[in-house]
């Protein structure tokens, strides 16, 4: 799905209706909200109940009618959200059977603890971990709408060989190779892949735009998303 709909209207859209815009938030940040979670100390499975939970009470409670864009980032919005659900679970300091009487959001955590695992053993904080999924979540999406751009002009081929030039620094050999590949000049290939670098950053500032309140916060919220990721 591309953002052809904002992250704050799909917010809304999924207090309103726990049907695909719901779907879609779930599986673009379930793993920031996981890893969050993890990063506190929460075991495993505990961690999967409250994600789990998280997302079902969004659905039972349209917790998510209450959203105010006016309120700043959206990515502030849902790990504000989560903390205030886990602190009211850890308060009842009881365990919920996964799956009784609440709605079921199905949710791959097999998938999600494999990857926590892989995370680095660093000194990164909770909420600079989420800050750095959240990010690297955005980045995927922006990735897999640049790809199905291309792929409606037919040239999946080129992107693919683009792709890995993207942001890396030049490597003579590489980029002869793959300009020998899509049968294009070195001038050529310097061309597109300053055409992909240009939508490339137009579908991120896209991105950003719809996840903050006021578009004069996308240049700072880039640069703080970026600083995740350094």
């Amino acid at each position: 799905m591309a953002f052809a709909t904002t992250r704050w209207s799909l917010v809304v859209r999924a207090g309103r209706d726990a049907g695909d815009a719901l779907a879609d938030l779930v599986a673009t940040y379930r793993y920031p909200l996981y890893a969050f979670a993890r990063r506190r100390g929460t075991a495993a499975e505990e961690a999967q109940d409250l994600v789990q939970g998280f997302f079902a009470a969004l659905i039972e409670k349209r917790f998510l009618l209450a959203a105010d864009p006016e309120r700043g980032r959206f990515r502030t919005f849902l790990l504000t959200a989560f903390k205030r659900y886990a602190a009211k679970e850890w308060e009842r300091a009881r365990t919920r059977k996964r799956g009784g009487d609440r709605t079921h959001v199905p949710l791959d955590f097999e998938a999600g603890e494999a990857r926590y695992r892989l995370e680095p053993s660093d000194d990164l904080t909770p909420e600079r971990l989420y800050a750095r999924r959240f990010a690297l979540a955005l980045l995927e999406r922006v990735m897999d709408d640049l790809r199905r751009d291309y792929g409606r002009r037919e040239e999946s081929a080129r992107f693919e060989e683009l792709r890995p030039f993207l942001t890396s620094g030049p490597d003579a050999d590489a980029r002869a190779m793959a300009a020998q590949r899509l049968g294009l000049s070195p001038e050529a290939f310097r061309v597109a892949l300053h055409r992909l670098r240009g939508r490339y950053r137009h579908h991120l500032e896209a991105a950003i735009r719809e996840t903050v309140a006021d578009p004069g916060d996308v240049t700072r919220e880039i640069r703080d998303l970026m600083d995740a990721l350094a």
